[in-house]
């Protein structure tokens, strides 16, 4: 019996006594911790890591940091491959018709897009020239409307009561009221000068407050909804435990959290801002002429239905500008709140 058991114990695999071979040196150990130290990432690197897999949105953003080069550097682009966006090529146009001379609309190497009917200018250079006007209105706008909204949806959800009640209602005024009839009647009743501007200075400034002073209760409302769910939370009652006053919550507890939704709604509305501006030059009450717009561009083309090309390329850069925001955006959505998808 007794050698059955010396038997069985030796056939079992042998202790790690201290002090004995099998026990891993200390010093191995704090080698191999130190080869694999594991590296913490903030909220903000997740994020990227999460925007950087999405090709779609990175795409989209490529195209957007393209277009804001092309809106900055648009002089130096029409000196290097158009002409200027006022000048007029009346040799190239058939005074009969009123039409471009040569086939295609005249595209060429020297006129990449074409010219326009009636007046022969060089459509690249108006197109250019029309994405600064564009993407400044809808930018002036948007960041109008995100400072409004945010401003008056933390209140309206921090303090509730009457306050809530008060700012909820006037949302719900400016999101029943008729926008584009009253941006109709307003563009026509500012005189050529008025509030220290005019011209093109003037049409841009009062396009940007009509688009961004009307549309900030979109925004508004979202700001609400996540202010009323934040100041539920733990860490708001820790705050006020310990003393803290409405302004350092708002600045310090609330708003941090709220940067996401905001940065989501902001790329989404971009697109938005762009097509309205090009609907109310279209209608003829935007920027007015000769000034190139992509929506008067569109206006203009109306005319000219026997020209396509007139049309395209306009249509294609609000087409393409609109499509990369709402991809940027639907990607930066997936990243900041990965939970909503």
């Amino acid at each position: 019996m007794s050698s059955g058991i010396q038997g069985a114990i030796s056939m079992t695999a042998p202790l790690d006594v201290p002090g004995s071979a099998t026990e891993p040196a200390p010093e191995a150990v704090l080698a191999g911790a130190d080869r694999k130290a594991i590296q913490g990432r903030s909220l903000g690197q997740i994020a990227w890591m999460r925007l950087k897999r999405d090709k779609v949105a990175m795409a989209g953003a490529v195209v957007i940091v393209v277009l804001i080069i092309v809106a900055v550097f648009a002089p130096l682009i029409v000196n290097l491959f158009g002409h200027p966006p006022l000048e007029f090529h009346r040799e190239k146009i058939d005074q009969s018709t009123l039409v471009p001379k040569e086939p295609f609309g005249g595209i060429s190497w020297d006129f990449l897009f074409g010219v326009e009917p009636q007046w022969g200018r060089d459509i690249f250079s108006r197109v250019v020239y029309g994405a600064r006007i564009s993407l400044l209105i809808a930018f002036l706008a948007t960041l109008l409307s995100t400072v409004i909204g945010t401003t008056l949806g933390v209140i309206a959800g921090y303090f509730g009561g009457f306050v809530d009640t008060l700012i909820s209602r006037a949302m719900d005024v400016f999101l029943a009221f008729p926008l584009l009839v009253f941006a109709i009647a307003l563009a026509g009743v500012v005189p050529d000068q008025a509030f220290g501007l005019s011209g093109d200075t003037l049409r841009v400034a009062l396009l940007v407050f009509i688009i961004g002073f009307f549309s900030w209760p979109y925004i508004g409302r979202i700001v609400r909804g996540q202010t009323l769910s934040l100041r539920e939370r733990e860490f708001v009652d820790a705050a006020k435990s310990l003393g803290a006053r409405s302004p350092y919550i708002i600045f310090r507890e609330l708003l941090p959290n709220l940067v996401a939704p905001i940065l989501i709604y902001a790329t989404l509305l971009i697109p938005t801002n762009i097509l309205f501006e090009a609907a109310l030059s279209f209608l003829g009450v935007g920027v007015r002429p000769p000034t190139p717009t992509w929506g008067g561009m569109l206006a203009e083309a109306a005319r000219y239905y026997t020209v396509p090309h007139f049309a395209l390329f306009p249509g294609l850069a609000i087409f393409i500008t609109v499509l990369a925001f709402n991809l940027f955006g639907d990607g930066l959505r997936d990243a900041l709140d990965p939970r909503g998808r």
